[in-house]
């Protein structure tokens, strides 16, 4: 019976949505479960203590209640359904303990005391005074919410509540009514077509972006110096590692951050330079991106979409035009006016893009060379007294035994050493060296090998749009008619 019901339920609201029918503060009925592994009474007491958290509640001064107290809801609450099974001697066949219902208001609209009572008046109207409840009124978001968790079982413990069809929709028509009623705003949905598709959205702020702000406000305030400077971002709940390379962490991060990690601007050098009046600080400026969307896609081969209907095949012929219309406009930006052309600026694409991959190819290959030659250095100049005492004592066995790991990396840097033909080895120094140099190679070609990446799908797209269209376009022979 739940699937049938949530279905005519999500044709329904859509249905008022197309209509244009009006919404007020968001609202939400929940039921709550007894969790596996728990009983009745600690699932109960732990719903109801998140939602009576001082907290969230101004120390506990928004919190209202009906037919119970806000200190004992989750004893009253289990009272009444161990009086349910005695009267009507009926155990509990679901596990269903309460319900919750949210409601949410719109940010600086209504006070927490004028919630809780909206939250207080629309419990007792829904249940009609038949069921204990309880209104919490969370004021910890910049949107102020209600949590009203009310019993399954009734006051006199002789019924359950009935979770009709369509609840969810009474409690928001009736918070609806009872927001009005308060003056309190109209949010008119609209449909679906009259929707404004959102292309930008605002930028995630990160543990450095955080930070950075930080810094930014405490240079505004020109510390004397460096010193004066770490002590001010103690002050704003910073943990400061003083040392060669000085970082910072925040309350709520795992990992201390270096200055040098922050980017241009914000290393220790620069800050003191801006601290010793060298230099002038400019705060870091971060802008929302837009969505980046390909500049067209593949046509679809319909004929290789065998035994689909003629609402698909309309919709793949629609969709095949716009695709078609977007890659021919790509062709003129680009002045391709003939397939040799394009086939000639594809191959040359592709051809550039290869020679990109081969050219990262070989310095990964190198820097993997490296990491594995200091490696098999620093094992070989590890074990090397090992060794050579092993040597000294004639190949001892009980020597072995007890240098077993040491011997085993040993040799194996020595067989690898051979294997590479290596007589002299090389210092570490310069093998970190040139391992920097191969990772600032790398960094620096990827730009470059991304764009020609890029540069080469799309040519391939519109040269598969091409070839495909001017392929459905090829007239079929015509088919003899049989009288």
């Amino acid at each position: 019976m739940q699937r049938p019901r949530l279905i005519f339920y999500t044709a329904l609201r859509r249905a008022q949505i197309r209509k244009g029918v009006r919404k007020l503060a968001a609202t939400r009925l929940i039921a709550l479960h007894q969790n596996k592994g728990k009983s009745v009474a600690a699932c109960l007491k732990s719903r109801t203590d998140y939602a009576q958290n001082p907290e969230k509640t101004a120390g506990g001064t928004l919190v209202s209640s009906y037919g119970c107290s806000p200190l004992t809801v989750d004893e009253e609450f289990l009272l009444s359904k161990r009086q349910y099974e005695q009267s009507t001697g009926r155990s509990q066949k679901s596990n269903v303990i309460a319900y919750q219902i949210r409601q949410s208001f719109k940010p600086g609209e209504i006070t927490p005391e004028e919630a809780n009572k909206v939250g207080y008046e629309l419990a007792m109207r829904f249940t009609k005074g038949r069921h204990a409840f309880i209104v919490a009124t969370h004021t910890d978001r910049q949107h102020i919410h209600n949590h009203i968790l009310y019993n399954s079982t009734s006051l006199d413990g002789s019924r359950k509540f009935r979770d009709f069809w369509l609840s969810g929709l009474a409690v928001q028509r009736l918070s609806d009514v009872i927001c009005l009623e308060h003056k309190l705003s109209v949010i008119e949905t609209k449909p679906y077509c009259e929707r404004q598709k959102r292309i930008l959205y605002p930028p995630k702020e990160s543990n450095r972006d955080r930070l950075c702000a930080v810094i930014d406000n405490i240079l505004r305030d020109k510390p004397s110096d460096f010193e004066a400077f770490l002590q001010k971002l103690e002050q704003e709940g910073y943990e400061v590692k003083r040392g060669k390379h000085t970082s910072v962490k925040g309350k709520q991060q795992k990992r201390f951050i270096r200055f040098r990690t922050l980017g241009s601007g914000y290393s220790e050098e620069e800050i003191r330079a801006v601290l010793d009046g060298k230099a002038e600080h400019r705060p870091r400026q971060r802008t929302a991106a837009p969505i980046r969307e390909d500049a067209f896609q593949l046509l679809i081969d319909l004929a290789a979409k065998q035994g689909k209907g003629t609402g698909y095949q309309r919709w793949v012929k629609k969709f095949n035009l716009k695709e078609m219309s977007k890659t021919l406009i790509f062709l003129q930006e680009n002045k391709l006016t003939s397939m040799d052309e394009l086939n000639s600026k594809v191959e040359s694409a592709a051809k550039h893009f290869h020679e990109l991959q081969e050219t990262i190819k070989a310095i990964e290959k190198r820097m993997a060379e490296i990491s594995e030659l200091r490696t098999q250095i620093v094992h070989y100049a590890k074990t090397r007294e090992v060794y050579a005492a092993y040597r000294k004592a004639g190949y001892s066995r009980q020597f072995r035994a007890g240098h077993e790991a040491e011997i085993l990396l040993h040799q194996a840097a020595k067989e690898f050493f051979d294997k590479q033909g290596i007589k002299k080895l090389p210092k570490v120094k310069e093998l970190n060296a040139e391992y920097t140099e191969l990772l600032r190679q790398k960094k620096a070609a990827y730009p470059e090998y991304r764009k020609a990446r890029e540069e080469m799908q799309q040519l391939l797209r519109a040269q598969k749009n091409i070839e495909r269209f001017f392929a459905d376009e090829t007239p079929q022979p015509d088919r003899q008619q049989s009288r």
